[in-house]
């Protein structure tokens, strides 16, 4: 009996051990895997803290419309004539600092002669303009708004809402205003040669110039026009946010100065756009006969496409020398782009629809490639037409000559003389 007790405890001491054992060796798997995991942490801290991973960059958000600024009375801010821009797209800035003067009435009828006739330059549904003389010297031109009510106060405030707040070398600079009493009036950079309306149709315009009236702008000069005109509403539509939408472009809204160099103006009627991709704001339907886009006529919804429509329109103005709405031409040829759209694409028939005055001024191949342009900025539909920063693109090939390309005699100095 005692034997078997024996063999019975020599067993029980057997499994013991080995029990005691088997729990060992796992503790020790268990240290050697917790010092394993503790030295593969270490080791990739020490690589990450030699070669940290780099900061995420992110594009920086279109610029916003700044604060703004509040215009001092009867002096500039002394930002105000700080640099422009320059030539270059990509260095157009949101003038957040930019003020402008605030006129007396009485200051503004004195530099205009009393708002005369032999100072008048211009008259439209808003008004008349009238140039004049500051007493620093400065040329201005003078806007006096006679448009009554509510419409005409939104106008004059939309406009230096605007023009206070955007700076490019491509739109009309602002330089002051005056909301004394019942008057609104509006100061601008001096612009020597009109606007493109009264160069491109002579017999209803403005007698300007040294060479007996109008010049008639020759090819490179009207490819330039183009060209920085689409670089106004360029900036308009993509370099701030939301975009704005001019609403009311034509060729009697772009000025020209001495050289011939062009600058958007008159926003009296522009709109803030959507900053939603496709999306527009709904509104009555203002501008001028010929250049509004059919689907705001008929919807009234407006986008920057609409804007590219009117652009198209003064493209093909420039390209053909004719008005947009005509009704004394034979039947099919009074709307402007009814007529032409057809023979926009086709090289055979391009040359016939070309201005006679540009006769051997312009290669083929670019008279048919602005044509292009000109088609797919008219298109019916919305979604078809290019964004105004491919018009760009499009266009600065185009445009050779760089250097001020005068009309008539290049020597001559094509102005409104003050006096």
């Amino acid at each position: 009996m005692s034997s078997g007790g024996d063999d019975y405890k020599r067993e029980e001491s057997v499994a013991l051990i080995v029990i005691v054992s088997l729990a060992a060796l796992s503790l020790l798997s268990l240290i050697a895997a917790f010092a394993y995991y503790c030295y593969i942490t270490r080791k990739v801290s020490r690589r990450l803290n030699s070669h940290p991973l780099p900061k995420r960059s992110s594009s920086p958000p279109p610029l916003p419309l700044p604060a703004p600024v509040v215009p001092t009375q009867g002096k500039e801010s002394p930002s105000s004539n700080s640099a422009s821009d320059g030539a270059a797209v990509g260095a157009l800035v949101v003038g957040a600092e930019r003020g402008v003067q605030v006129f007396g009435y009485r200051q503004l009828h004195a530099a205009t002669g009393g708002f005369g006739r032999a100072h008048m330059v211009g008259q439209g549904s808003f008004g008349a303009v009238y140039r004049g003389l500051l007493p620093d010297g400065r040329k201005v031109a003078v806007k006096l708004m006679d448009r009554p009510g509510k419409q005409g106060e939104e106008e004059f405030e939309m406009e230096v809402e605007l023009l206070s707040r955007l700076r490019s070398s491509y739109l009309l600079g602002l330089i002051g205003h005056c909301s004394e009493g019942g008057h609104r009036l509006l100061v601008y950079e001096f612009m020597a040669n009109g606007c493109l309306q009264e160069h491109l149709y002579p017999n209803g315009a403005i007698n300007v110039g040294s060479c007996g009236g109008i010049s008639k702008l020759d090819w490179p000069t009207r490819m330039r026009i183009a060209l920085e005109a689409a670089k106004g509403l360029e900036y308009l539509h993509e370099r701030v946010t939301p975009p704005v939408i001019h609403r009311d472009f034509k060729s009697s809204n772009i000025l020209l100065d001495k050289d011939f160099h062009a600058r958007v103006s008159d926003f009296g009627l522009a709109k803030l756009g959507s900053d939603r991709a496709g999306g527009h704001v709904s509104t009555r339907v203002l501008g001028t006969q010929g250049y509004v886009a059919p689907e705001y006529a008929l919807t009234g919804h407006l986008t920057t496409k609409s804007d590219v429509y009117s652009y198209g329109v003064v493209l093909l103005e420039l390209l053909t020398g004719r008005v947009p709405v005509d009704m004394k031409r034979p039947p099919g040829e009074g709307v402007l782009v009814n007529w032409a759209l057809p023979m926009l694409t086709d090289r055979e028939k391009v040359v016939q629809i070309l201005d006679p005055s540009l006769e051997g001024q312009y290669s083929l191949k670019d008279a048919v490639q602005v044509a292009a342009i000109a088609a797919m900025c008219v298109q019916p539909e919305a979604d078809y037409r290019p964004l105004m920063a491919d018009v760009v693109q499009s266009l600065v090939p185009l445009v050779k000559n760089r250097s001020s390309s005068k009309p008539c005699n290049p020597n001559a100095q094509a102005s409104r003389p003050l006096d």
